[in-house]
């Protein structure tokens, strides 16, 4: 949190743009032996894999590592004897086609080519030009400190669609990055907007969201900030209540 922490222009205990963060574990490493205090070298290897993107052996993507911020709740996919259902009846049931199949046997790569086979109809498709083209508008959020979907999945997403449609599509698909929230929604930050209403007036007013005010709590206090479509960033005007939306701009 030290270490990018400031980054939006204020202290807040709130990392606004985890990917620009670029902290290493390393510098917590023990000097003199195992301390509550510091990290053994396997610990700093296991912090560095969580925050390091899933690769099959030739080094091609297949899913973000996740973002610095939600270390809070890391505890939803770690400390575990065996995946959660929802993982595993997605590979066992949809992947392998086998109630049987066991978890242990994962590989990388043999199992990526195989969900691509048997699930690659869970996908979302990177060329929406049909659904642009009778008057769809997409408005998409994703909370920072999710510890379920790295949060970077939905950033690749609107990079996909742009590299499917090209450059400029804001008129129609706007993403929305939301600083301190959970899994869909809660957390320590501006985590409450009204989604629907705004979709609703871009849809039927034709009034975009170049930005949209949310509230919340962040370090016990009451807190709006407005939310910007990525790639903007609410960045703070230098002076101020922090905790004020109107003292926040959205800019890139």
């Amino acid at each position: 949190m030290r270490a990018c922490d400031a980054h939006d222009g204020v202290k807040d205990n709130l990392i606004s743009n985890p990917m620009s963060c670029k902290f290493d574990p390393a510098v917590l490493l023990c000097k003199k032996g195992d301390r509550p205090d510091c990290l053994t070298a396997q610990q700093v290897a296991t912090a560095k894999r969580y925050y390091a993107p899933t690769t099959t052996s030739k080094g091609e993507r297949v899913f973000p590592g996740m973002s610095f911020g939600g270390e809070g709740a890391a505890q939803g996919m770690s400390g575990r004897t065996a995946p959660d259902a929802l993982p595993l009846d997605t590979f066992r049931y949809i992947g392998h086609q086998d109630r049987n199949w066991d978890w242990r046997t994962f590989d990388i790569d043999s199992d990526l080519n195989l969900a691509r086979k048997n699930a690659g109809f869970i996908d979302a498709g990177a060329d929406l030009s049909a659904f642009k083209a009778r008057g769809g508008k997409l408005l998409m959020y994703h909370g920072w400190s999710d510890p379920l979907i790295a949060p970077e999945s939905s950033v690749i997403y609107r990079e996909s669609v742009i590299t499917a449609m090209g450059p400029n599509q804001d008129n129609w698909f706007r993403l929305f990055m939301v600083p301190g929230m959970g899994h869909c929604n809660g957390g320590n930050g501006p985590t409450n907007a009204n989604w629907l209403a705004t979709l609703e007036l871009w849809r039927e007013k034709a009034t975009a969201p170049d930005s949209i005010i949310a509230s919340g709590n962040l370090n016990g206090n009451p807190i709006t900030r407005p939310l910007c479509p990525y790639p903007q960033l609410a960045t703070y005007k230098g002076k101020g209540d922090v905790n004020k939306a109107e003292n926040f701009v959205c800019k890139k």
